[in-house]
């Protein structure tokens, strides 16, 4: 690796820095208008991270380097640790009074939308931190867009861009349309964003929960303003089908949403890991309700809303919950924790293996049986009407045996902490598909992390970031392959 490359991604880590520093103003302003002591603390964070960002920026300037792969997946790895570790300052300095490793746990949750806390007492918490931790996510989830968008496809990790779709020679010119792509992205998450904020105040919400549920949702993050989360607005069904509809529309690819809305592409919709995608999350969604209706007998809209609410939130790895789950009877419980795997579509904000994976994944897995009995047939694995490239098909194959591997890893890691199985499988699931919550009375739809040890919640919180950015692109800067000229 390159002095200059190196230096060139501390560059753009510190004018990210910058950026979230100003972003600490808000809640800074927030704090003022309620009149919350806290309002110092946000304004001298911001201009203490903003000034020390700037004087890297400075120092740093210089020559950028040819883009590669190798600076691709250093410039990512920096960012999200930058942002990580700037969301922290402010949660550091607060009344919050929580020790390092529950700040870094609840900085590595937030930035990477993930929706899993430490924090006990929201209702009564400082509406700065409130606002900080969704700001965060907000922002978070705006990465996950761009990284699945641009980041993933040219480093040949997965995912399928806009520029796949346009384009048939992306590999020679990844970022040709990326400012023109930038300001459809941008205008159509602020609008959704936007268009959440008013549907949940038209729903009954306040505006003040109105306007963090909604960063929070379009972000299929999960941050609530509320220790019971969305349960308590289990009373109002209008704001929990809002949550739902707002959850699926963030697990959907931006890129095709933009293709739709800019361009009238309505051909666009027929995109299969929609298709998939919206089939699984069907059939979990009935199937829950049926159960619940029949063996639970809950009145079937009671469970067709609470079974939305809970499964949309489970896949979309969002994180909400309206009521304890893990109550429901075993089925519950197992579907559950089936669902913390499956994940929204590329190009979206949510976490997990995605829809694409597991079309390409049945495909190989068709062939494979099809090649058993004619040896020699040429088999090509498509999606949809294209064929998928031999890299892509290596990259799902990879992702998905690194992911069962990271989990056990993670699994025997809090285990050794001293949590029991339940608690210890599901938590690194959760954590390293960014669901947020687990299962069982510690982790579970009603508790939080807090009970965990201060090892447990370094671990996690490290999980989490390995899953936001699909662990491949982590696991490739330790191999001592990538550091070499």
């Amino acid at each position: 690796m390159q002095y200059l490359a190196v230096r060139a991604a501390i560059h753009i880590a510190a004018v990210l820095a910058i950026q979230l520093s100003a972003a600490m103003l808000i809640p800074a302003a927030v704090d003022l208008y309620y009149g919350h002591d806290d309002w110092p603390v946000f304004a001298i964070s911001a201009f203490f991270t903003g000034g020390l960002a700037l004087a890297v920026a400075m120092a740093t300037q210089g020559r950028a380097p040819a883009i590669s792969s190798r600076f691709g997946f250093l410039v990512v790895n920096l960012l999200w640790v930058t942002a990580w570790m700037v969301g922290a300052v402010p949660l550091l300095a607060s009344s919050l009074r929580l020790d390092l490793a529950e700040i870094a746990f609840e900085a590595a949750s937030a930035i990477t939308a993930t929706g899993g806390t430490v924090i006990v007492g929201l209702d009564d918490l400082a509406p700065g931190v409130l606002l900080w931790r969704s700001i965060l996510q907000w922002i978070g989830g705006l990465g996950v867009i761009a990284m699945g968008l641009f980041i993933l496809p040219f480093l040949n990790i997965g995912g399928f861009s806009y520029l796949r779709l346009e384009s048939t020679d992306i590999s020679e010119r990844p970022f040709d349309r990326f400012s023109t792509f930038s300001i459809g992205l941008f205008s159509i998450y602020g609008a959704l964003t936007l268009a959440c904020c008013i549907a949940y105040m038209l729903a009954g919400m306040p505006p003040f929960d109105a306007l963090n549920h909604a960063l929070t949702t379009i972000s299929t993050a999960g941050f609530s303003t509320h220790d019971a989360s969305m349960g308590f607005y289990a009373d109002n069904p209008a704001v929990l089908w809002v949550g739902t509809v707002f959850m699926f529309i963030g697990a959907l690819p931006f890129s095709i949403l933009i293709l739709f809305v800019v361009r009238g592409r309505l051909d666009a919709i027929r995109d299969p890991q929609i298709r998939v995608f919206a089939g699984y999350v069907l059939v979990f969604v009935l199937a829950v309700a049926i159960y619940l209706r029949i063996v639970q007998g809950w009145p079937f809209l009671d469970a067709l809303t609470h079974a939305a609410f809970n499964f949309v939130s489970i896949i979309t790895t969002t994180g909400y919950v309206s009521d304890d789950y893990g109550l429901w009877g075993p089925f519950v419980v197992a579907a559950a924790f089936i669902a913390t795997f499956l994940g929204g579509c590329s190009g979206s904000t949510t976490g997990g293996i995605k829809a694409y994976r597991f079309l390409i994944l049945f495909e190989l897995m068709a062939n494979g049986l099809r090649r058993l009995v004619y040896p020699s047939m040429v088999l090509p694995v498509r999606y949809g009407d294209r064929p998928v490239e031999d890299d892509l098909q290596r990259a799902v194959v990879l992702y998905i045996s690194s992911l069962v591997v990271i989990w056990a890893i993670v699994t025997m890691l809090l285990a050794a902490s001293g949590l029991d199985l339940v608690t210890a499988a599901s938590g690194s699931a959760a954590s390293l598909t960014n669901v947020g919550p687990g299962l069982g009375p510690i982790v579970g739809p009603a508790g939080t992390f807090a009970p965990l040890p201060d090892f447990a919640k370094w671990v996690l919180a490290l999980a989490m970031l390995l899953g936001r950015l699909e662990i491949l692109t982590v696991l490739v800067i330790f191999t001592p392959l990538f550091w070499r000229r």
